[in-house]
């Protein structure tokens, strides 16, 4: 069956007459083109639902945000009901009064078919997720980089990216960088002259602000060094601009739409694409916040979620100790470090 406005309007109304928990106004706002958002929706970021002339129905959370698309009427019902319901905490609970396969539906964070993830039964900030906060704030560095593959080597990926090869040899540490004298040098001189690698889990890992200009760390480079994945993990807390960067043999896996910002993430509703190529994460970050409703931060959430669905982890004890291997970056014709 065709969905037209007229088919979905029904719907919903049969819908809502049978639920104590909906009515015929908390349909979203509907149109004939993403452009008619901001005149229609009137929430900024909430679901717009734009009903295309072969009766494809696409969810829209501004004029540039396209968040799913299906021509399943019931699909397109549940994703209405979950804008109008939308409490993490008592979520699943509401969706299973008004249809229990929409409950089971929420609490997967996925599509139809797909079953639920096992509890994590695990402290949620012990592996990534506890240097979620003080890195919003560009603490310890701006960047977290990930990589994995076959017998990927940490300090191979810091020469890679430009870091001074003597240091590298030797084993050199945070503490012994910051233990170096020089005049003028503060905390923030030795952190942007510095960075920090090593391997945690399965993935090799390097923090640091900046890299020096005319270093090669492209894909061909860390493809060579056998890198197949890599996340990259970038805050700008001046510009609120925190991206969310994940390439997998040698292709971006976002969906087809450019830079990710995890400001984008709101607490119960999935950021990425219904369906897509990233809702695994939405799967992940679902079942982070089911199972940790301590958590009040959104950007500690997503971070378990990426622990959880990517195994990312960094060594928190030899980070604050400053015993996580670093060096500084090798000297360039400008000088610069």
């Amino acid at each position: 069956m065709q969905i037209t406005e007229h088919t979905l309007r029904q719907a919903w109304h049969r819908i809502a007459a049978g639920s104590d928990l909906l009515d015929d106004t908390m349909l979203p706002p509907t149109g004939r083109s993403r452009e008619q958002y901001a005149q229609l929706a009137g929430d900024p970021g909430g679901l717009f639902l734009v009903l295309d002339e072969d009766g494809t129905v696409r969810g829209y959370r501004s004029p540039y945000q396209e968040v799913f698309a299906t021509q399943d009427l019931d699909q397109v019902l549940y994703f209405a009901s979950e804008e109008a319901v939308r409490n993490p905490a008592e979520h699943a609970e509401m969706l299973d009064r008004i249809n229990p396969a929409w409950g089971s539906r929420f609490r997967s964070g996925g599509m139809d078919g797909t079953r639920p993830a096992q509890p994590c039964g695990r402290d949620p900030l012990e592996r990534l997720a506890w240097i979620a906060r003080t890195w919003c704030e560009q603490d310890p560095y701006t960047n977290l980089a990930f990589f994995r593959g076959e017998g990927i080597s940490a300090e191979q990926l810091a020469l890679l990216h430009g870091a001074d090869p003597e240091q590298t040899a030797a084993g050199t540490r945070l503490s012994d960088l910051r233990g170096m004298d020089g005049a003028g040098r503060d905390h923030w001189d030795i952190a942007w002259e510095t960075f920090c690698f090593g391997q945690a889990g399965d993935w090799a890992f390097l923090m640091y602000h900046d890299t020096p200009p005319g270093t090669r760390a492209d894909s061909a480079a860390l493809s060579r060094l056998g890198v197949t994945e890599t996340v990259r993990l970038s805050a700008c807390e001046a510009k609120a601009i925190y991206t969310f960067d994940y390439m997998r043999d040698g292709r971006r896996i976002d969906d087809d739409r450019g830079a990710l910002e995890m400001i984008h993430y709101n607490r119960g509703r999935a950021p990425y694409y219904r369906g897509g190529q990233l809702d695994f994460l939405n799967q992940a970050i679902r079942r982070a916040e089911l199972d940790h409703p301590e958590l009040t931060d959104e950007f500690e959430l997503y971070f378990h979620a990426l622990d959880d669905a990517l195994g990312l982890q960094l060594p928190q004890q030899d980070i604050q100790e400053g015993t996580v291997q670093a060096a500084q970056w090798a000297r360039t014709d400008s000088g610069r470090g």
